[in-house]
């Protein structure tokens, strides 16, 4: 909970921060000279990439904190019972070890958003940030394929 609210006060930091820079923006446009009216474009082009970004890895939080909710109401997350670092970060060695079955699972079962879920938090241990998110977004993916209850 204490990283939903971080993230949500860090993004409304960001959104001020691109009200201010837009006003910056309109007044270097309204100069009427070249170079400020370049310089106002580019400060409204830069904060609109920065909302499509931040939008982005809200909607990734939201859906992946959605998935872990559904595996724990199911009693399907895997246990942490990694050794760790003073810091809470798995040992490597012992987290690559666990990861061969969730790479196995993936391969049985490919369009299963669980496995792919599983496998994502199988590379962030083994410290792969890369590769985690890529296999949460792939389950998020096959989530919401998947025909939903009504």
């Amino acid at each position: 909970m204490k990283g939903r609210i971080a993230a949500l006060v860090m993004a409304a930091i960001l959104v001020l921060y691109f009200i201010v820079v837009l006003q910056h923006a309109l007044l270097f446009i309204g100069t009427g000279v070249p170079a400020g009216i370049g310089i106002g474009l580019a400060l409204i082009i830069m904060p609109i990439i920065g909302a499509w970004a931040l939008y982005r890895e809200l909607m990734f939080g939201f859906r992946t904190q959605k998935l872990v909710g559904i595996l724990r109401d199911n009693d399907e997350l895997p246990v942490d019972d990694l050794p760790k670092r003073p810091s809470g970060r798995p040992y490597r060695d012992a987290a690559d070890a666990d990861f061969d079955t969730y790479r196995d699972e993936v391969e049985q079962s490919p369009e299963s958003w669980k496995a792919w879920f599983r496998l994502g938090l199988a590379y962030d241990a083994s410290g792969d940030r890369k590769r985690a998110r890529k296999a949460l977004r792939q389950a998020i993916t096959f989530y919401q394929a998947q025909p939903q209850p009504a």
